[in-house]
């Protein structure tokens, strides 16, 4: 026997073979389904996929036999992927002087005809072969090396899908790191500015309290934007904590809601606002939802309706209706609208349609994205209706708690 010597770039083999993470994985039906089809158009009993290491061959699939891998120096595969030609052929092991004392050949696994060609890497480089096997001295046609070479080439194309998903998967999960880093840097930053941006709004205030009568105009001016810019900021830094902190409100159970007691808890918190005609319209009499998540959507929803209206009396209606698996909810109000070409801008995060709201307000473009974020993490979306002049009608759906629940019953 002549044991196979290791391929010229056996390092650069070795390294292309381990980025496939295949090594030991469970057996697939793609690859039997492959190796089933080879050993029935060559007419052989055996059929591998056998991938080289440093040690050993070991079989992705093994038709007709049920060894799993053999010593590296026993295998054939060894020696066809230091060939140049594209398939490997030993017609009589018995009569070739590499293999004749072989213990494949002369043990029970009576290795007599083999016929492998290379599975080689995007790179060019070797990683196995899918090869059949035959106890007797065979010839296989052109027309049959033409459907193996085919075959294994699907081999490679399962290989190479193996590989672009692993790579995804590690995109995905390096993304979704950076995401949780990046909320988390938010809310730390937003929570240490928002100490001495307090200290500056109150000192502002206490200059205007107390020293406003020694201002001239000017000096009233530069006052008053500092504590309108301190404002702003402040009311940016709390809609990136509440951006962050939407990923924290997913994790409430869902708890039962009645519909009157839900209808007090909006109205209440705007309540001051005499010109606010809120209504709440349900066949429902209780709920079962995120409660958190679902005041937070509504009071984004409600608030913007309220200062972005250009009526004197603001008309909000809010239903809500249930399906199968999930709630569906509106918050339609009568103001301005908003037209056509701007209506897939307004829930991109620091995405402001108007300078001001009607309370002279700049706005930070945090609400929305907070909402649709929220409701997509909820497995819901959410969509706009409106027309120019015909006010809007915001449309999102929730997954109802008890769908929720039954879902974590069957994982």
């Amino acid at each position: 026997m002549i044991a196979p010597i290791d391929h010229i770039k056996e390092n650069e083999r070795l390294a292309s073979l381990n980025s496939y993470s295949i090594l030991d994985t469970l057996p697939e039906e793609d690859y039997d389904n492959l190796t089933a089809i080879a050993a029935e158009i060559c007419g052989t009993p055996i059929s591998l996929v056998s991938l080289l290491d440093d040690k050993r061959q070991w079989f992705k699939s093994h038709h007709g036999v049920d060894a799993t891998e053999t010593p590296k120096e026993y295998a054939f595969c060894a020696h066809a992927i230091n060939e140049d030609d594209d398939i490997f052929v030993v017609q009589d092991s018995r009569k070739d002087e590499r293999f004749y004392d072989n213990p494949l050949v002369t043990g029970d696994t009576n290795v007599v005809f083999y016929a492998g060609i290379p599975l080689n890497s995007d790179s060019g480089l070797p990683l196995g072969t899918l090869c059949v096997i035959d106890h007797k001295p065979k010839l296989l046609s052109q027309s049959q090396i033409n459907s193996l070479k085919i075959l294994a080439k699907q081999v490679i194309n399962l290989l190479q899908l193996r590989k672009s998903n692993l790579q995804l998967e590690k995109k995905v999960e390096e993304l979704e790191e950076k995401n949780i880093e990046l909320d988390r840097f938010a809310y730390i930053a937003a929570h240490d500015l928002k100490s001495p941006l307090n200290n500056i709004s109150s000192t502002a205030e206490i200059f205007s309290e107390c020293y406003a009568a020694n201002f001239d105009e000017d000096g009233k001016k530069m006052l008053g934007f500092i504590k309108s810019s301190t404002n702003q900021l402040k009311g940016l830094i709390d809609g990136l904590l509440e951006y962050s902190k939407s990923e924290s409100i997913l994790n409430e159970k869902g708890t039962p809601i009645k519909i009157e007691v839900l209808r007090d808890d909006i109205g209440g918190l705007f309540s001051f606002d005499n010109a606010l005609n809120l209504k709440i319209d349900s066949s429902l009499q209780t709920i079962n939802i995120n409660r958190t998540a679902l005041n937070q959507i509504l009071i984004n929803l409600v608030s913007n309706a309220i200062k972005y209206n250009d009526k004197e009396e603001i008309e909000i209606q809010i239903s809500i209706d249930k399906k199968e698996n999930h709630y569906e909810f509106s918050v339609k109000d009568n103001g301005p609208g908003i037209a056509q070409e701007h209506q897939d801008k307004i829930f991109q995060i620091f995405k402001t349609l108007t300078p001001t709201d009607k309370f002279g307000e700049r706005g930070n473009g945090i609400g929305l994205a907070t909402v649709k974020k929220i409701t997509e993490k909820m497995g819901g979306t959410i969509f706009l209706e409106s027309t120019l002049g015909e006010g809007c009608k915001f449309n999102f759906t929730l997954l109802s708690a008890d769908c929720e629940t039954k879902e974590l019953q069957m994982i």
